[in-house]
């Protein structure tokens, strides 16, 4: 295969799509961020600590997390029911189990929180996107965690193992590998494969997928000290 491999958005095998992360974007959640990942347009709200009810259900030595992934009808290119499908609720249970290993829920004993994950527009890997996204407000909501989250992925398009799997690509492509990481404690929440890979290829893939991943980890804390900086002035005018 060609050095001169060009992907079918004209972007090199290693190279993610053009990416952005705010944080603190809804005025009524607790904590919210969105995250621009090529066509990708995700905004996540986070509500919580708060007290679980029923009481019944609630547990008596940490938190419940719940999350709901939801794909606006609008969002892909085919209009989709407005109802749950089965692939939102997998992916509800997926994201949530990855931020269930870095959220510190022994903090909050007999309470919930509540991550809701709304995709405005569609173009492939939204499950890593939304992990990504979540993290950035859970963190901006105060929620104590371990590390962040982030997410990425990477594929076989082909013969050739490419960065961050877009819509065409991962409809067209050999496999998808999505991962998700708490890069500080250096562990691995999310190891997902659709296809076939050798071992050589998977090694390859997965190191691809690390590499993007703590590429939109600085991201994530760029997004975070934004907002930081842009509390600071809005405290100080208030002051002047």
């Amino acid at each position: 295969m060609s050095n001169n491999f060009k992907r079918i958005d004209g972007r090199t095998p290693d190279q993610l799509r053009p990416y952005k992360i705010r944080a603190g974007i809804l005025k009524n959640a607790d904590g919210s961020a969105e995250i621009k990942l090529g066509k990708n347009w995700i905004v996540v709200g986070v509500y919580g600590p708060k007290e679980h009810f029923p009481k019944f259900e609630a547990l008596q030595d940490r938190a419940i997390l719940f999350c709901r992934y939801h794909m606006a009808p609008y969002s892909t290119t085919e209009r989709k029911s407005p109802k749950p499908s089965r692939r939102e609720i997998e992916l509800s249970k997926v994201i949530r189990s990855a931020l269930e290993e870095a959220v510190i829920l022994e903090r909050f004993p007999e309470m919930s929180i509540d991550i809701y994950i709304e995709v405005l527009q569609a173009e492939g890997s939204t499950r890593v996107a939304s992990i990504t996204a979540a993290s950035v407000a859970l963190a901006e909501a105060g929620i104590p965690m371990k590390d962040m989250v982030v997410g990425c992925s990477a594929g076989k398009v082909n013969g050739k193992i490419v960065l961050d799997i877009g819509e065409t690509e991962d409809k067209e492509g050999e496999a998808d590998l999505p991962i998700a990481i708490m890069p500080n404690l250096k562990k691995v929440v999310l190891l997902q494969m659709d296809g076939k890979l050798t071992h050589e290829e998977f090694k390859e893939a997965f190191e691809m997928a690390l590499k993007g991943a703590l590429e939109l980890y600085e991201e994530q804390k760029r997004a975070l000290k934004d907002l930081i900086e842009k509390m600071k002035e809005l405290e100080g005018e208030s002051n002047e």
